[in-house]
């Protein structure tokens, strides 16, 4: 781990480093991404702006090395599908898993998550390459799933797998990202798990789910 001016940093400036992501993580969480300053950051983390800059370019450089640690991070929900069987009451179970996962993931990250979505839907490269390496991973294990019910005469021949994975992985997101807004609507948090996970087997397996 380097320092922005190269230097290799050593165990005390790497705690430093990660307890300066630690506050930012925490400042998002309570302040629009925009009003952060490192200034806020340095203070919070019992630093001088000095200490940060050796560290960071800037605030968005921070908030990008806590986006790409998450997305890491997202990258693992394809264990939720790998090597699971979409058949009977073990494939409602994975569509639960799977369900359960994302769920998690989002209320963990939200804060970053939020940030992501913002500099993805404004055109920023390198959010949107963030947000497509938690999604796409988790979409092309799907497909491959998809297309295994199909060789096996489960899943209409018609079907496109990339289609059907990339917009079950589009919804669970949008989903997962809106959690909160669902209680507006009077959908309970104890209803939208089951709910959710019974359009993602549905979407996948074509058949009502086993129980």
């Amino acid at each position: 781990m380097r320092t922005v001016d190269g230097r290799v940093a050593g165990r005390r400036g790497q705690a430093t480093r990660q307890k300066l992501l630690d506050c930012l993580s925490e400042m998002l969480s309570s302040s629009p991404y925009r009003d952060v300053k490192v200034i806020d950051v340095a203070r919070k983390a019992g630093t001088s702006p000095a200490t940060f800059y050796q560290y960071f370019p800037d605030v968005e450089g921070a908030v990008l090395e806590i986006a790409e640690q998450m997305a890491t991070e997202g990258a693992g929900l394809t264990q939720l599908l790998e090597g699971r069987s979409w058949v009977g009451k073990a494939g409602w179970q994975t569509a639960q898993e799977l369900v359960d996962g994302f769920l998690e993931f989002w209320r963990k990250h939200d804060a970053i998550l939020r940030v992501v979505d913002l500099g993805a839907a404004e055109g920023d490269k390198r959010f949107y390459k963030i947000r497509m390496k938690i999604l796409n991973s988790v979409t092309n294990t799907l497909a491959d799933s998809i297309t295994e019910l199909q060789s096996k005469g489960r899943v209409d021949k018609e079907v496109s797998p990339a289609a059907v994975a990339g917009a079950l992985v589009a919804m669970l997101a949008s989903v997962a990202s809106h959690q909160k807004g669902f209680t507006s609507w009077g959908v309970k948090q104890a209803e939208l798990r089951p709910n959710l996970a019974l359009l993602v087997y549905l979407g996948v397996t074509e058949k009502k789910p086993a129980r």
